[in-house]
């Protein structure tokens, strides 16, 4: 593997009064996203440093509830050159194990890591960009943000109308379910999120409604293989990003509603209604202390249920080419109350906490440059993003439906690095 060239020495800044670094091209996040970027950097001899605000894999460290595993098997998770090599290659990481997992690709790809070092600005200037870090300004030619998708909890406003009797958590503030005060406890949205804090919140004993608004429904296991399998096997996690009818619906699709148990069990509204949770629609607004929910639930599971069947024909028409030996399989509709309650007095006290599993965001308040459209999400092209010299990797279906898992990103950072060094070659 050929060395990287020695960053340029550092000049001063008249405006600023402080030494510029220089480096051809500046990683952002030392995530799985931004290591292997730094990895296919390397690759290509181009100089580089990793900007981590925190330490490696931070957002695994600090930003994960306790019991939290992956969704992906162990044996689909690798990164460029590294793959998981343990003894359980069908159940599902553990955060601790991720962490550790990521932490030895830093070490074994040799990514120059830079921690604690805090990104407040990045702008456009003459051929590249300038940053302003913890650690002091650095002028590049190439940034590649690996910041991630999940930076910020969505919280809608109507939480503002919420009694003041009643906690409020994000996924972020949520770590076990001792933390929470006593009583019960409304989960609102049921992405994997949702539904599995849901389930580990009614599995300690507490009352729990979950609002459910739209979902996507999977069985865990599949034709007797685990469904992730079948979504690599069949091509469907192959698809393109310009393949895609409604790219940018498809970007904001919730993640399907699955758990990573030891046992691999199938986590859907069914399984935990049979638990004893509470299944209301979903929360449309909150007055006079009232949550008031859609009356539309029955329609939403019915839509979740019918793609989840489109999805599986997919698959039985794969593994008819394949031979696949287990039959096809469907499972029953969705099971809804009827009726399901459409209001809740939260000032009664059956409700002492409300979770907002209501999805996440990118954070770009330091992005300096008209990038953003006007939800503020980047304006890219499979990674190439409308500035440039400016890249972007670990995002929702950014070159492939897969991009979004760790397995996922191989693909998508040499392809995004590839692009990034024939826009050096072509500006020497």
């Amino acid at each position: 593997m050929p060395s990287p060239t020695p960053p340029t020495s550092p000049s001063r800044s008249p405006e600023e009064g402080r030494a510029i670094e220089r480096v051809t091209t500046v990683v952002l996040g030392a995530g799985h996203a931004g290591l292997a970027a730094s990895h296919y950097l390397r690759d290509r001899a181009i100089d580089h440093v990793v900007l981590e605000r925190g330490e490696v894999a931070n957002s695994w460290r600090r930003e994960r509830w306790e019991s939290l595993r992956l969704l992906t098997p162990n044996w689909q998770s690798r990164l460029p050159g590294h793959h998981y090599d343990g003894p359980d290659r069908d159940g599902y990481m553990t955060m601790n194990e991720v962490v550790r997992f990521i932490e030895q690709f830093a070490a074994v790809s040799r990514a120059p890591v830079r921690t604690g070092t805090a990104v407040t600005s990045v702008r456009r200037v003459d051929e590249g960009y300038q940053l302003a870090t913890s650690g002091g300004p650095i002028r590049c030619r190439a940034v590649v943000i690996a910041t991630g998708a999940c930076n910020q909890p969505v919280v809608p406003s109507l939480r503002d109308a919420v009694p003041a009797s009643v906690t409020q958590l994000t996924p972020f503030d949520y770590r076990w379910p001792d933390l929470l005060p006593d009583g019960g406890v409304l989960v609102v949205g049921a992405s994997a999120t949702g539904v599995q804090l849901a389930d580990e919140l009614r599995r300690s004993g507490r009352p729990v409604v979950l609002s459910v608004g739209e979902h996507v429904r999977l069985p865990r296991t599949y034709r007797g293989r685990d469904v992730l399998w079948w979504m690599d096997a069949s091509g469907v996690w192959d698809q393109r990003h310009d393949e895609v009818d409604d790219l940018d619906r498809a970007r904001r699709l919730p993640s399907p509603q699955l758990i990573g148990s030891p046992e691999r069990r199938t986590l859907d509204l069914d399984a935990l209604s049979a638990s004893g949770v509470e299944l209301v629609g979903r929360l449309a607004g909150v007055r006079d202390g009232r949550a008031l929910f859609s009356g539309g639930l029955r329609n939403v599971v019915a839509l979740a249920d019918l793609k989840m069947e489109r999805l599986l024909d997919t698959f039985d028409e794969w593994a008819r080419g394949d031979g696949a030996a287990e039959p096809p399989e469907r499972f029953a509709p969705t099971r809804v109350p009827d009726p399901a309650r459409l209001q809740l007095d939260l000032t009664r006290g059956e409700i002492r906490t409300i979770v907002w599993a209501t999805g996440f965001r990118p954070d770009y308040r330091w992005l300096d440059v008209p990038v953003l459209d006007g939800k503020g999400r980047l304006k890219h092209d499979g990674g190439v993003v409308d500035s440039p010299g400016l890249y972007a990797l670990g995002l929702p279906l950014l070159r492939r439906r897969r991009s979004t898992f760790i397995h996922g990103i191989e693909d998508d950072a040499r392809a995004v690095i590839d692009h990034l060094a024939g826009y050096l070659a072509a500006r020497p």
